[in-house]
């Protein structure tokens, strides 16, 4: 990593990661970037608002300037706009979180969500992560579109998650992966039961068009003691239609008619 602009877009993924935030020596070292030169890059990010010091001579922090650009950017592509009254429809239909996630080169990232759930048990995650392909429900809805080879390929690259820091049930090599995308492929849409998270099952269909790659993924999760498998299959057909509806309005979005990026795309702290 030699680049100043390589370097410095490094310091804000590592950072990304690590919400607690990072000292000056484990930035470096993670990154393999001279204390002096971070030490340079860092004192320019918090200059120009991006990164700031939680005191003198401690961690380092992301503000929420990056976020604040990235909300405002998905504002004006429209997906927001476009796809939250659906969403709302099926989170109150379903009685759990419905969430939408976009597929950005070889990341799915979730931007959009609706909470069903009025009361007891509710799962509600941080917008702008990125799904674990191998074991989350948005995951595999989107690899039943692909082939066997691409979805192979996206989940060798980004890594298993391991049962230890996702679900118990978390597939554990590529053919039990490569088993739930046939099983999903056969019945239209994923299902999964504590793959993710422990205590949460989830179901997830692609947004696509005829013919066409999936542009997003909608899911439903709930907690086990209430989002049954027999719930999930129930409202399979619900949420395949609700998805057929998202891809044929998506045409108002210029986000989603512009999906392809470069394949070998990697976040740039971990090449």
């Amino acid at each position: 990593m030699n680049g100043v602009l390589e370097r410095t877009l490094g310091i804000l993924e590592l950072l990304s990661a690590h919400g607690d935030g990072l000292e000056l020596a484990a930035i470096a070292d993670q990154l393999n970037i001279p204390r002096s030169a971070v030490h340079r890059l860092l004192a320019d990010l918090v200059r120009c608002g991006y990164v700031r010091q939680t005191r003198d001579h401690g961690d380092y922090l992301l503000t929420t300037k990056l976020v604040s650009m990235g909300l405002s950017f998905l504002s004006n592509t429209g997906i927001v706009d476009i796809a939250q009254p659906l969403l709302d429809r099926l989170a109150q239909s379903s009685g759990e979180l419905v969430r939408l996630s976009v597929v950005d080169g070889e990341r799915l990232t979730w931007v959009a969500r609706a909470q069903g759930a009025r009361q007891g048990l509710r799962y509600d995650p941080d917008m702008g992560s990125d799904a674990r392909l191998s074991c989350s429900a948005s995951g595999l809805a989107w690899m039943m579109a692909l082939s066997d080879d691409e979805a192979l390929a996206l989940v060798a690259k980004q890594g298993l998650g391991s049962p230890a820091d996702y679900g118990p049930n978390a597939p554990a090599s590529l053919q039990a992966v490569l088993h739930m995308v046939n099983e999903a492929r056969a019945r239209g849409y994923s299902l999964t039961q504590e793959t993710y998270t422990a205590g949460l099952n989830a179901m997830a269909a692609p947004v696509r068009l005829a013919g066409q790659p999936p542009i997003g993924i909608i899911s439903i999760a709930g907690p086990t003691v209430r989002f049954t498998e027999e719930r999930m299959l129930a409202l399979g057909a619900e949420l395949v239609s609700f998805a057929a509806q998202l891809a044929a309005a998506s045409g108002a979005s210029p986000f989603f008619s512009q999906r392809a990026l470069p394949k070998d795309r990697q976040p740039i702290y971990a090449a």
